[in-house]
């Protein structure tokens, strides 16, 4: 980088390479020696980064050291809880059906059972298709958001039920009719559950194919 020099003789400006820096030369047009000045050479400090802090201190510094999340996945004994309960619903539901062979069951007892068996539906199959990324509900706000789903899940049994029978009778007619339950029931896990989209639909899905086996074993139409 070139040096600006002014001569302090007959003040003339002129610039010199860096190379000559701290030497002595003399002017180009009067010729009195002038001293070039050096390189001002400045020192880089280079600072350790500070070392995350995972509270607050007394200087008043927030937290920042990341947040580790831990997964406590739902203990193998729940799981086997919940298959055993789904497997002996299934056989009494066949025994009822197809040993039994009752009248056709009051629409509050079906709506009951419904309504009852959305519950662990929605639970397990929240931890099967939820995004890991995201933290889990737990607790009294998971039951809480649960009920809700559950419910919308049910209460869509009971539109079904409201339908005329010659609009669900052949299995063609749910070609149009089966889009908007599968779309309301997504709508309801996206508002409690937070689920993408694709996971609200398998959530949905889930519970609408468990009870329609449960209708079928029962002697029910399953749609």
């Amino acid at each position: 980088m070139p040096i600006p020099i002014i001569c302090p003789g007959c003040k003339s400006r002129f610039a010199v390479s860096d190379q000559f820096a701290g030497r002595t030369g003399p002017c180009p047009k009067c010729k009195q020696p002038i001293k070039i000045p050096a390189l001002a050479v400045k020192a880089v400090t280079i600072h350790e980064p500070e070392a995350p802090v995972t509270s607050s201190t007394a200087a008043g510094r927030a937290p920042t050291a990341p947040i580790r999340r831990m997964e406590r996945p739902i203990p193998p004994l729940a799981f086997a809880a919940t298959a055993g309960a789904a497997v002996a619903l299934a056989a009494a539901a066949f025994v009822t059906g197809r040993v039994l062979r009752p009248a056709f069951p009051p629409a509050w007892l079906l709506l009951s059972t419904a309504f009852f068996v959305a519950i662990p539906c929605v639970m397990l199959g929240y931890v099967a298709v939820r995004d890991r990324e995201l933290e889990a509900y737990r607790g009294q706000s998971f039951l809480l958001r649960s009920l809700i789903c559950a419910t919308v899940y049910a209460g869509l049994w009971a539109v079904k039920g409201l339908l005329p029978p010659e609009a669900t009778a052949e299995m063609w007619q749910w070609v149009y009719l089966g889009p908007m339950f599968v779309v309301s029931g997504a709508i309801a896990a996206l508002a409690t559950l937070d689920l993408d989209w694709g996971a609200a639909v398998a959530h949905f899905s889930f519970y609408a194919m468990f009870t329609a086996f449960l209708r079928w074993l029962l002697g029910l139409p399953p749609l």
